[in-house]
């Protein structure tokens, strides 16, 4: 899978953004139908990247789950099943319980949106949650995904829960929420380069 393609010539980044598409955002843009916890059968998936991209097969589909840097995508405990871990803008289920945070959790975007970020806080959009990190690396890699300059939230989600703001841990560790009131933000102290 080095070069960024599988053994059958696949191109990896492609076939991910297409999952994406198909097990969070559109599933009948592969013909899928997902069940209300967003899981979708191995084979169907396989045979829509296969439509869309040609030779593609299991080991490639398990390859891709495993290495993926943010683990967006899981198996179910048969292999029979995936599903998107988190991140959905479609109804599903995860079935993720309250779970009590850290003190503070971390949140990357660009500065183009710290204005508007600061007086209305942070808000799912047509997402599920609010994707927020456990620490400040992973939210700068976040962040840099859109063009502009990143920068860094803490948001004091220990005080958040202690005023009844619930937080889930999906599997593959981002912490999600409704929303984060504007109280609850500041400017991450970013180390020196």
């Amino acid at each position: 899978m080095a070069g960024g393609e599988d053994e059958s010539g696949a191109p990896l980044k492609q076939v991910s953004k297409f999952l994406a598409l198909i097990l969070r955002h559109k599933p009948e843009a592969g013909g899928l139908s997902l069940d209300p916890e967003g899981w979708a059968p191995v084979d169907a998936v396989l045979a829509a990247v296969r439509a869309r991209f040609g030779a593609f097969g299991r080991e490639d589909l398990g390859e891709l789950v495993r290495t993926n840097d943010k683990k967006r995508y899981a198996f179910d405990g048969s292999g029979t099943r995936i599903r998107a871990s988190q991140g959905h803008s479609i109804g599903v289920d995860l079935g993720l319980r309250p779970t009590e945070p850290p003190p503070l959790l971390y949140h990357g975007t660009t500065r183009r949106f710290l204005a508007s970020i600061l007086a209305s806080g942070l808000v799912r959009g047509k997402r599920h949650h609010v994707h927020l990190s456990e620490d400040q690396e992973t939210a700068t890699i976040v962040g840099a995904r859109r063009a502009g300059e990143t920068i860094v939230l803490a948001v004091d989600s220990g005080a958040m829960h202690a005023d009844g703001h619930l937080f889930f841990l999906s599997a593959n560790r981002v912490w999600l929420t409704n929303s984060v009131p504007p109280e609850f933000l500041k400017l991450a102290d970013l180390p020196p380069r």
